[in-house]
């Protein structure tokens, strides 16, 4: 894999423009196997510049504004995805650090299964990306603004500070199971993983 050239759509196949960085991130992440997660939070490599990788909501990845056509490379690229305390994404090697744009959030949790009742509930989350994590003190749930509307975006912690953002089908499923809590039942949430989350 890490000697083909980037799959990209149609309409803008120019992969052979790719800088010699991308291949070397394709030979990093390449190692290992393609669904590996990388122990990118102990690397430490110096910052490369921007390649054009982007990430935007609807979960799609771009490489100079190109989607990438290959789930099995988008996966790869997961693998060694970081965000730093810096607020930024990158994707990390031992060698190299290189910008990722993220519109939102870099996963999408596209499917959810609950098991249990009441405080003994969990709920655990598919990504679009395949990460299956359960609502925990490890992988907490939190529900951001959206807007002027006063809705919620539910956010779930997938990995180091990767979050997944819940689609609306998921959160129309979060929304039933949403139950009162606290001493005048004002406040509204969900138990997973022996805890309470509040929406908002």
């Amino acid at each position: 894999m890490p000697n083909e050239k980037l799959q990209v759509a149609s309409g803008n196949g120019n992969s052979d423009a790719r800088p010699g960085g991308l291949d070397a991130l394709l030979r990093a992440a390449s190692e290992g196997g393609a669904s590996s997660i990388r122990p990118v939070e102990k690397w430490n490599p110096p910052y490369c510049g921007d390649i054009g990788m982007e990430i935007r909501r609807d979960g799609t990845w771009l490489y100079q504004r190109s989607p990438i056509g290959r789930i099995a490379l988008v996966k790869l690229f997961a693998s060694i995805l970081r965000k730093d305390d810096d607020g930024r994404t990158y994707l990390v090697t031992p060698a190299e650090k290189v910008d990722v744009q993220v519109e939102d959030a870099p996963f999408l949790a596209v499917e959810m299964a609950v098991e249990g009742e009441g405080q003994a509930q969990r709920l655990t989350f598919r990504t679009n990306l395949d990460d299956v994590v359960t609502v925990d003190a490890e992988h907490p749930l939190r529900f951001a603004p959206s807007g002027p509307d006063g809705g919620l975006k539910p956010y779930v912690l997938v990995r180091g500070r990767l979050e997944a953002l819940c689609t609306r089908a998921v959160y129309a499923e979060l929304v039933e199971l949403a139950v009162a809590a606290g001493d005048d039942g004002d406040a509204v949430g969900v138990w997973s993983g022996g805890m309470w989350w509040g929406m908002g």
